[in-house]
């Protein structure tokens, strides 16, 4: 790793760490809105192809960060704990003029801690589910950060009850995405046919989440296929990485026959376009939320991992669309509960039952208008705040 991120003198330096694809998303509109209010400005840190695109001098590959689960985890640690202390020696020599870390909590905030002790600002984007699960993580949090950006409206009161500063940016997909999306025009621009059944099949956008859910998602696909003979399916996968581990469980499980379609990125679009969407908990979740698609919710982690964290969580659902909503809108299969016969189950009813659509539909369409704010710019205004800008 080398010792010197930053190589342009005069520049405001913005140190920056995303740990999977849906904060690469979030940073690359941040670093936008700030390179538009400071156009003298350097990112160094570590982060995903989006970001890399927009001047990013990324030390490692963004993918070594996404790793979920505890026993997961475990296997990596060494690896992990050798990167955060080589970045934050690098950090400490270079001294940014602040730190912003993207999500991955378990990464940043002990990062984080570390250069603030030292003095240099630090920013967290995306609170931790601190209101769901962990509730304890607040006192190290406070010990962290300068500064915390919030996407949800609940989370902010969270942090001023302990003194923490915070802003509300709401989330940037709400701003992203219309309120009404079009699928047949979306059909239409991916060539799909207007009437039959599209299915989109997201099974994750870290490494070891494929290795659990594409194998699941593909017998799924396989008993829908058997219903609707002229059904087709989608499946968005955010890196050049993640295509190539689909790609390997399609060879490891047979399913090249299957009528199966993947795209590169076109994550919306696929989502837009289909009928019902089958995807694994997390940020992607609330993405088929606001682009108004009937969806089918699952995970699975090893027994290990799935018993430490069932102990954590405070709230009876784990999909960000029923959290955010405060009830269960969409359905959640997981661990033993997600099988190929009860997922297509649950793909179909959502499929021939209008009504159910419909109100699904309702409530994602009162969430997108309670979470659409001008994100980027917000968090924005708040680094550059923080960093002593203005």
């Amino acid at each position: 790793m080398s010792e010197t991120l930053f190589k342009r003198k005069g520049a405001l330096k913005i140190a920056i760490v995303v740990g999977e694809a849906s904060g690469d998303l979030l940073a690359a509109h941040l670093m936008d809105a700030l390179r538009v209010r400071y156009p003298n400005i350097e990112f160094a840190g570590i982060g995903g192809p989006r970001m890399e695109a927009r001047g990013l001098f990324s030390v490692v590959d963004q993918e070594k960060l996404a790793v979920r689960g505890y026993a997961e985890v475990l296997k990596s640690l060494p690896e992990l704990l050798r990167i955060r202390r080589q970045l934050r020696d690098c950090l400490l020599l270079d001294r940014p003029d602040v730190f912003i870390g993207v999500d991955a909590p378990d990464f940043n905030l002990g990062l984080e801690a570390s250069l603030k002790r030292d003095g240099i600002p630090t920013v967290h984007y995306v609170s931790p589910s601190v209101w769901a699960w962990r509730p304890e993580r607040i006192k190290k949090i406070a010990h962290s950060v300068s500064h915390m950006l919030c996407l949800f409206p609940m989370e902010p009161p969270l942090y001023q009850q302990v003194n923490i500063p915070v802003s509300y940016v709401g989330h940037p997909l709400a701003s992203q995405i219309p309120l009404q999306p079009n699928q047949l025009a979306m059909r239409e621009q991916l060539n799909l046919p207007r009437q039959a059944p599209i299915f989109t099949l997201m099974p994750g956008s870290r490494k070891s989440e494929l290795e659990y859910m594409a194998p699941l998602y593909l017998a799924t696909a396989r008993l829908l296929w058997q219903q609707y003979p002229d059904a087709q399916f989608l499946v968005p996968l955010a890196t050049r990485v993640t295509m190539d581990l689909f790609n390997q469980q399609l060879t490891k499980h047979g399913a090249w026959d299957l009528p199966l379609r993947r795209l590169f990125g076109h994550a919306q679009m696929a989502m837009i376009a289909s009928d019902v969407v089958l995807v694994t908990s997390g940020t992607a979740t609330l993405e088929v939320a606001l682009c108004k698609r009937p969806m089918v919710i699952s995970y699975r982690l090893s027994a290990l991992s799935y018993q430490l964290l069932k102990r954590k969580i405070k709230l009876p659902y784990v999909g960000l669309p029923n959290i955010l909503c405060g009830r269960f809108v969409v359905p959640e299969l997981l661990q033993k509960q997600a099988t190929p016969a009860k997922l297509a189950a649950e793909m179909q009813r959502l499929y021939s039952d209008t009504a159910a659509r419909q109100e699904m539909v309702q409530a994602f369409t009162e969430l997108h208008q309670i979470l659409r704010q001008d994100t980027a710019s917000l968090a924005a205004e708040a680094v550059l705040k923080v960093a002593g800008c203005y």
